[in-house]
């Protein structure tokens, strides 16, 4: 009995010696394969000189097709009979059109009528006493626009909306020149 309590002794001592002799040995496996890799494919100075070419390739071709764009004519839509003109004349042709314009007069902002007050029998609602909250209404009485607050200034003509950015709309009965 003694004799195999000293060799459980002897197995158990052992065994914590041979576990890091063979984690060392392949860490050191590990470290050879690691340089067996990388060491050939080197990323020196060559590398980086390469890519920094290649880049500047890339951004020359690029301010070349951008410069193109900039200084000749072109279809954009044919179906639509959409064009593309060289920025000068695109300059020259919008200096023009401003040059046969009168500039239009800025006409002053409107001031809003003050709110009506409610009428002097009328019952005071408030949503604490009902113990609901009711809707309360934020659109002027008369105003044109029903999306505008009643609290708001009235400007005295609305902005253009994207279905009439092209017309011009008269500002409080006056027509522009």
């Amino acid at each position: 009995m003694a004799d195999a309590e000293s060799l459980r002794q002897a197995v158990q001592s052992r065994a914590p010696f041979s576990t890091w002799l063979g984690v060392v040995l392949l860490l050191a496996l590990f470290g050879v394969i690691v340089l067996a890799v990388v060491g050939p494919a080197s990323r020196g100075d060559d590398y980086e000189q390469k890519r920094a070419k290649a880049r500047e390739e890339k951004l020359k071709t690029l301010r070349e097709a951008e410069a193109k764009e900039l200084t000749t004519y072109g279809w954009i839509d044919k179906n639509k009979h959409v064009v593309r003109l060289p920025i000068d004349r695109a300059m020259e042709l919008t200096i023009a059109e401003l040059a046969t314009k009168r500039p239009a007069p800025a006409y002053p902002v409107a001031t809003p009528a003050p709110p009506a007050s409610p009428p002097a029998n009328a019952p005071a609602s408030s949503p604490k006493a009902s113990g609901t909250a009711k809707a309360t209404s934020t659109e002027a009485p008369r105003s044109e626009k029903r999306s505008q607050p009643a609290t708001a200034p009235a400007l005295s003509s609305p902005a253009p909306s994207p279905s009439t950015a092209g017309s011009q709309q008269p500002v409080q009965g006056k027509t522009p020149p």
